[in-house]
């Protein structure tokens, strides 16, 4: 009989993630970077932004493996981090309040029916006003890592942002070598700060950035935009609040929340795969 591994699919504010309960094991034998990339290929297989293994931790409730869609791994991912903590929730693995290991440290979650409040890690190498040259052009840019890097550029408007030109221009330039940077548009109005994100591993636009919201959010209060707590319009139109302390140094502890939706239960068959 042909191996069949069950999932689950939700989305994280336009984010979707395929998730797969591997404590006992349901991946031996499989390597999960090239499984990974192969099952969220979006025109041969299921299709989805990134995807998260659940496994067995000594230091928390579990720990998770993620992979970007082209398998690449990532430290950490806020909406994905929600994702996983909703469905721990409703599979029983975790209680509502939970802590899980990722390669970006240990997080807390909170649930509560569809919306997950998820505490991100601690906010580093903050730069502001930076500049560097593109195709002969100097653009002016903010950076924070969030869990992963974030590169945002403020902007007079998303809509016209030459998001995959500028976007992976900078992802790619040699300041961020050798393992580049996302890279944000962000422009604020009436307090809103609303967001475009090229996404490394993705390569292209997301409907939403969980650790780019984060990164949004904290720096358009360093340049005095907005206060916390921050909401942030994503692409895909929903909202996420951001919470930090923007007096105490390293903004405090940052949680970023927002609902998901649980869109499927399946199984993976060889043939999603195995191609």
């Amino acid at each position: 009989m042909k191996k069949e591994i069950p999932f689950s699919k939700l989305n994280g504010s336009g984010n979707d993630f395929l998730l797969v309960d591997n404590r006992n094991g349901a991946m031996k034998r499989i390597d999960l970077p090239t499984f990974a990339g192969k099952v969220c290929d979006r025109s041969r297989s299921i299709g989805a932004d990134g995807m998260i293994f659940l496994e067995r931790s000594r230091r928390a409730d579990f720990r998770w493996n993620f992979f970007n869609a082209d398998g690449s791994v990532a430290e950490m991912c806020g909406n994905g981090g929600r994702c996983a903590a909703r469905y721990a929730a409703e599979r029983g693995i975790a209680g509502r309040s939970m802590v899980f290991e990722t390669l970006a440290g240990l997080i807390r979650a909170d649930v509560s029916g569809r919306r997950v409040k998820l505490q991100m890690t601690a906010p580093g190498g903050l730069a502001i006003d930076r500049t560097l040259t593109l195709r002969g052009r100097k653009i002016r840019y903010s950076f924070l890592d969030t869990g992963v890097p974030h590169v945002v550029l403020f902007v007079p408007g998303i809509e016209k942002s030459d998001l995959i030109g500028v976007g992976r221009g900078i992802r790619m330039h040699r300041a961020f070598a050798p393992r580049g940077t996302n890279v944000n548009f962000a422009h604020v109005r009436d307090g809103v700060v609303s967001v475009r994100t090229y996404e490394r591993g993705v390569e292209g636009e997301t409907l939403a950035c969980g650790t780019g919201a984060v990164a949004c959010a904290i720096l358009s209060a360093v340049h005095g935009l907005v206060r916390p707590p921050v909401t942030v319009r994503t692409r895909g139109g929903e909202e996420l609040l951001i919470h930090f302390d923007e007096e105490e140094r390293g903004f405090g502890e940052v949680y970023l929340e927002g609902d998901t939706s649980w869109s499927c239960d399946g199984v993976i068959t060889e043939e999603a795969y195995r191609y």
